[in-house]
């Protein structure tokens, strides 16, 4: 799946409620606080960590490329 930037970046718990893998923004936060969100392969803790072009999300089985 890919998410377009409409910015220069996006923050990772508004692209995971924008893709519809959480069903808001509390929910994100929770999981990335649990460490079950990888951004390029690492665990990611920061809630509103900045994505760019390049960069891809992994969450709960899926992948989220950032185009």
């Amino acid at each position: 799946m890919e998410f377009k930037l409409q910015a220069d970046f996006a923050e990772l718990d508004n692209v995971l409620k924008a893709v519809g893998l959480v069903a808001s923004g509390a929910e994100a936060k929770q999981q990335i606080q649990a460490g079950l969100v990888k951004v390029s392969g690492v665990v990611e803790s920061r809630v509103r960590r900045k994505l760019r072009a390049g960069d891809y999300v992994e969450f709960s089985g899926k992948k989220i490329d950032i185009v």
